[in-house]
């Protein structure tokens, strides 16, 4: 081990020393006391003196000779030295027996020592038999074996406690020097690991232990490690010396410094997170841990902070909260962060007594946009209306994004009574639909949109804030049924007409399920009265009697997308039916409406195929009625459907036609049979000239032509006139059941 080798370097380093004061004062003795000796013939002293003086400095010559030799020849020369001093001078010599068992063991160890110990006492008590030493002792028998004992036994006690408080005392040092050494070598690699730690280590010393209660005590840096170096950009330097929160900067919570400051003041660990600043002014997140440590009186001598970055958690933590509670797209709060908000503006409610406004603002024909140009210009028109919404804002108020196209405001405190606070609303929703109402330029090119806003006042009583949200879209959803790019106020009625359509959805799912609704047949007839068609009617009779209009549960089917469903249901009503009345012997084509949300499903052609094969229907019995719209929007895949079908034998009519707003193109590209004129044109006189027109094209096209809503017998008679291919209404027939049609089919007519 490390401390045997320093042991034996320091008992070298003795003995060398010693070897050189043992022959520097042996010279100066020897040589008086040979000088002495010669003068009286006391020729073995002479020799004596001579014979050590010599040997010993052979002995401190030899160096290169190994330790433990040098050493036993040292103790060689005392011993004899001592022996040949106790045989011509006598006991008075016994001191030098003394030296060879206490240098034995300061210079060789315990065992060592022992043994010299053991030998100088019984050289002693043998010496003492001799006759040339005079052992007088007064009041002790004249027995020479006696005295020579008693000297021997007290020589043996002082020599002992010499030697073995010597051995005790180096075995001592020893174990202590081995436990210093280990704990220099825990020291060494603690050190070495603080000084390798990723974790930026700081120990400061208290400059003032003494300071006043509740004050943080003044401290200096005494130690930083290497990671504190790299992190801080400070040299070890330039940071002892210094405070141990040196780092702090305008932007450090100073709450946090406070609280770290009161933790310090009563001696107690803090931990905190704290915005550093390294040596060039950037700003980076550190986790600090201090540690105080304290003498046996409780006074604080050190502090330890150990500090980690934690940027990238931070970076982690701030996308999180942005991801749950702002919009990717626009930077917006979302639906989370706004209900949080609203729900923070009515708990203050009780104390503030100033009234709010929520709006809910949805772009008009913004999906035109988006399907036209694509997903990057919708994207950007969006991130542009979001920005000039905050633009209008103020700090208090919040503008978010729900998603799609629809943005809300949260207007905070905007008076103390409802109209002022209405009419405040009013202004600041009159500002949006101008800002909206300006034309957005992405990419060089110039779009034009327009808003939709409604708006509901809080705080209301026993409301939440999904109930102030949905007053504010039932608002919106009547602004734009006025014709959009307007502003509408939530009123109650508003609310009990959205809870009777949503009454009516679920009563019109329920009557699918159970089969309720029920098909009528209108037949069409040529001018010569013969019937030439028909067209299915869908009805919903009620347990009453009555019934509820198409027109109005047809656009609450459309809204739901319960569309689809009941149009799947009326094509196998129009195949069943078809089927029925070919076996009745009636040969005549069935119509049905096909919803726009129904033919652009994926399976609709398929559906088609499958429902004609289950009934035996043949595809020539079945005319689909499309609307203008669905044709121009998704104008090829509609086509390629179109075609098809018609492949299969099945044809198409317009229906409602002259009541779109598009262009008449599309009618010689697809695989048309027939126009419906809409009853309107039929009705008013006015627009006979439109009839007319339609018509001659309709002729010119190759285009069979049917007139809806014929009732007078005037207006019969100009269709006719003008050539028109059918007739249908309630002049002919009104909707009936099936099996009525079936009836009214064998009646004779004129």
């Amino acid at each position: 081990m490390a401390i045997s080798s320093d042991l034996a370097h320091w008992r070298g380093l003795v003995f060398t020393r010693l070897l050189q004061v043992v022959l520097l004062l042996g010279i100066v003795t020897a040589i008086p006391s040979a000088l002495l000796a010669a003068r009286e013939a006391i020729w073995s002293i002479v020799a004596l003196d001579i014979l050590a003086i010599g040997w010993i400095g052979v002995i401190w010559h030899l160096r290169a000779m190994p330790y433990r030799w040098r050493v036993w020849q040292f103790l060689i020369v005392a011993y004899l030295v001592g022996v040949g001093l106790l045989l011509k001078i006598g006991p008075v010599s016994q001191i030098y027996m003394m030296i060879m068992p206490v240098l034995a063991a300061l210079l060789l160890g315990m065992l060592p020592a022992l043994s010299t110990l053991a030998l100088t006492s019984l050289t002693i008590f043998f010496l003492g038999l001799h006759p040339d030493v005079a052992l007088h002792m007064h009041g002790v028998p004249d027995s020479p074996v006696l005295r020579a004992l008693i000297v021997a036994l007290n020589f043996l006690f002082i020599a002992a406690v010499l030697t073995l408080s010597c051995a005790f005392l180096l075995r001592h040092l020893e174990r202590s020097g081995q436990a210093l050494s280990q704990l220099n070598a825990e020291l060494g690699l603690t050190a070495t690991a603080l000084a390798r730690l990723n974790d930026m280590v700081m120990i400061a010393e208290v400059a003032d232990a003494h300071a006043g209660t509740g004050a943080a005590p003044a401290t200096r840096i005494i130690f930083v490690n290497d990671a504190f170096e790299r992190s801080s950009g400070y040299a070890r330097a330039e940071a002892l010396g210094r405070s141990l929160l040196f780092q702090q900067g305008p932007a450090t919570d100073a709450d946090e410094l406070a609280r770290i400051a009161a933790a310090m003041a009563g001696a107690q660990p803090a931990r905190a997170e704290l915005l550093n600043y390294d040596k060039s002014g950037k700003a980076y997140w550190v986790e600090v841990e201090l540690v105080p440590f304290t003498d046996a009186d409780g006074r604080q001598t050190h502090w330890v902070a150990v500090e980690r970055e934690i940027d990238e958690r931070k970076k982690s933590e701030a996308d999180i909260h942005r991801l749950a509670f702002y919009d990717v797209l626009t930077g917006l709060p979302n639906r989370r962060l706004l209900m949080d908000r609203i729900g923070h503006l009515l708990a203050a409610a009780p104390r503030d007594h100033t009234i709010s406004a929520l709006m809910f603002i949805d772009l008009d024909h913004f999906k035109h946009i988006n399907d036209a140009r694509g997903h990057a210009t919708g994207d950007a028109l969006l991130r542009m209306a979001g920005e000039r919404l905050a633009q209008l804002m103020r700090k208090a108020d919040t503008v978010a994004r729900l998603g799609g196209d629809e943005f809300v405001v949260l207007l905070a405190h905007l008076a103390a009574d409802v109209d002022s606070a209405a009419r405040a609303a009013a202004q600041v929703a009159e500002k949006i639909r101008a800002a909206i109402a300006r034309d957005f330029d992405i990419g060089g090119q110039s779009y034009h949109c327009s808003a939709s806003i409604g708006v509901t006042l809080l705080p209301k009583a026993g409301q939440q804030a999904h109930d102030l949200l949905r007053e504010a879209d039932i608002a919106m959803y009547r602004a734009k049924a006025e014709g959009r790019n307007g502003i509408a106020f939530f009123e109650a009625a508003m609310q009990a007409g959205l809870e009777r359509r949503l009454t009516l959805e679920r009563a019109l799912a329920r009557a699918l399920d159970a089969g309720q609704l029920r098909m009528h047949v209108q037949p069409q007839v040529d001018r010569h009265g013969r019937v030439t068609g028909a067209e299915l009617l869908m009805r919903w009779p009620q347990p009453d009697g009555s019934q509820i209009a198409p027109g109005v549960f047809i656009p609450i089917a459309e809204e739901s997308g319960l569309i689809v469903r009941l149009g799947h249901w009326a094509l196998r009503e129009a195949c069943r039916a078809a089927t029925l009345l070919a076996q009745a012997g009636s040969l005549i084509a069935v119509s049905v409406n096909v919803s726009p949300a129904q033919f652009r499903q994926p399976d609709f052609a398929a559906r088609v195929q499958a429902t004609l094969a289950e009934h035996g229907t043949p595809a020539t019995a079945l005319i689909l009625e499309l609307t203008e719209g669905l044709l121009i929007d998704q104008r090829d895949a509609s086509l390629a459907r179109m075609r098809e079908l018609a492949a299969l034998g099945i044809r198409f009519s317009i229906d409602d036609f002259g009541t779109g707003y598009s262009s008449l193109a599309y009618l010689t590209s697809m695989p048309l049979y027939e126009l419906k004129i809409d009853k309107r044109f039929i009705r008013d006189a006015r627009d006979t000239a439109i009839v007319q027109a339609i018509l001659a094209m309709a002729r010119h096209l190759g285009l069979r032509v049917v007139a809806e809503g014929v009732e007078t017998q005037e207006q019969a008679d100009f269709l006719t006139a003008h050539a028109c291919d059918g007739l249908q209404g309630y002049l002919i027939a009104r909707p009936m059941p099936l099996d009525d049609f079936v009836t009214w089919l064998a009646r004779p007519r004129s």
